[in-house]
């Protein structure tokens, strides 16, 4: 894909995702989070964004099997189009946020935000690493479950049967998808650093680090949250 149409893909992903989210604020919604309206349309959002990329990840290595071999210059303008288009989704919800959301709310996902807008955007315009990206974009599969999750908690539905088997496949999507994939990247990156120009390099490194750190943190919480928490509870009923 030529910059011009690197640029007309980016923005319509930003358009479309702005789309999206006032088509949601359309829709009725539950009246627990009625108190939130921005919240449940902006996670209803992320929720598109994780479905759709999550499966077109899959379908970039499925179509493409070749790209999986080669991460640095192997890539289709499928796969390119993908990251693409993630681009524009993490500009829109970085935009969002901050217009609706008080910076110390948000300052670890306008962080989070800013470090992928600045990988994914060396793949794109350098055509060089794309697979990488999209090996990355895979995170988006548990990211599903994490949108869903928040979404049942602000519908108070935090009790149910749906509830419980969401948060064990969000908990083991989570291992696969987020944990064990950053740790294959981080080691694929230091297999490879001959091969990575140093500017690249410290880039990624830098990213994933972040990423790792803040992804055990969330996992703690989620472990904390969704199975400590309620084994806990349910030992002081049994009292």
């Amino acid at each position: 894909m030529e910059l011009p149409s690197v640029i007309l893909t980016t923005g319509s992903s930003v358009c479309f995702f702005k789309l999206v989210n006032c088509g949601i604020g359309k829709l009725s919604m539950p009246e627990s989070a009625c108190r939130n309206a921005w919240k449940w349309r902006n996670i209803s959002t992320s929720f598109v964004h994780s479905l759709i990329t999550g499966i077109w990840a899959v379908l970039c290595f499925y179509l493409h099997p070749r790209m999986a071999e080669d991460l640095i210059a192997t890539y289709s303008v499928f796969s390119h189009a993908l990251v693409s288009v993630s681009i524009g989704y993490f500009i829109y919800d970085f935009l969002d946020m901050v217009l609706n959301q008080k910076l110390s709310h948000s300052w670890e996902l306008l962080f989070h935000h800013c470090v992928v807008i600045t990988c994914f955007g060396i793949a794109v315009f350098s055509c060089r690493y794309v697979g990488f990206a999209v090996v990355a974009l895979l995170v988006e599969i548990n990211s599903v479950f994490l949108h869903l999750r928040q979404s049942l908690r602000m519908a108070s539905l935090a009790q149910t049967t749906v509830y419980r088997v969401n948060s064990m496949l969000n908990l083991g999507t989570y291992m696969v998808f987020r944990i064990a994939t950053l740790a294959w990247m981080t080691r694929w990156l230091v297999l490879n650093r001959d091969k990575v120009p140093l500017v690249s390099y410290t880039v990624g490194s830098v990213g994933l680090a972040i990423m790792m750190a803040m992804n055990i943190v969330l996992f703690y919480r989620l472990l904390q949250s969704d199975f400590l928490k309620s084994s806990r509870e349910g030992k002081k009923k049994e009292t």
